[in-house]
């Protein structure tokens, strides 16, 4: 069960969850767009938001910045997450455009709202579940591209439903977060994407 557990804060690490998102959203749409677009699409967000994190996170921790990649305390969560706001920054304005690709657009400024208002919280030293914000995030994205798309997703959005308790569960189960770090996380994560789905609905 342990081993079932740990493998949430894996298998959905914050890391992970843009382009996870933007997986999901070639996955469903009915829209053509050209695969050779959606691989260098997906290439530009696994090197902005996987590779260069984790380049990044190798220097924090030599500097001794950080300890490890869980940021378990909150003091270490502030250069990152101002280097992940720059990031997702890049993406906003150098790889999706908000005409072209509005869904897509939208869904990172969600993610860099998110992610900002974790920054802010680090200034008052509060710490939010970083995990439970990215599956969050997901799980909103998905309802909006259903609703959007006029496509069932009911079963990728239970899915997703089941991680958001799975991912909890992990992170409650290695003493990484209490209850009300998750509420704020799924909270942080969720509202964003429901308040711009005015923008792309």
């Amino acid at each position: 069960m342990n081993l079932f557990l740990k493998a949430a804060s894996y298998l959905f690490h914050p890391l992970l969850m843009p382009i996870l998102g933007t997986i999901l959203y070639y996955s469903v749409t009915p829209r053509y767009i050209d695969p050779q677009l959606v691989r260098v699409e997906l290439f530009a967000i696994a090197i902005i938001t996987i590779l260069i994190p984790i380049v990044i996170f190798f220097l924090l921790k030599n500097l001794r910045v950080v300890e490890t990649i869980y940021l378990k305390e909150v003091k270490e969560r502030k250069f990152p997450l101002m280097i992940q706001c720059i990031l997702l920054l890049l993406i906003i304005k150098m790889v999706f455009d908000p005409y072209e690709d509005p869904e897509l657009y939208y869904f990172f400024v969600g993610i860099l709202f998110s992610a900002f208002s974790a920054l802010v919280m680090v200034f008052f030293k509060l710490k939010v579940s970083l995990h439970q914000m990215g599956v969050a995030g997901i799980l909103m994205f998905l309802v909006g591209l259903s609703a959007h798309f006029k496509i069932n997703l009911l079963v990728t959005i239970s899915f997703f439903l089941f991680v958001n308790g799975w991912v909890a569960s992990s992170r409650l189960n290695n003493d990484s977060h209490t209850y009300p770090e998750l509420g704020v996380g799924l909270f942080l994560g969720a509202l964003p994407q429901l308040i711009l789905f005015n923008l792309w609905l």
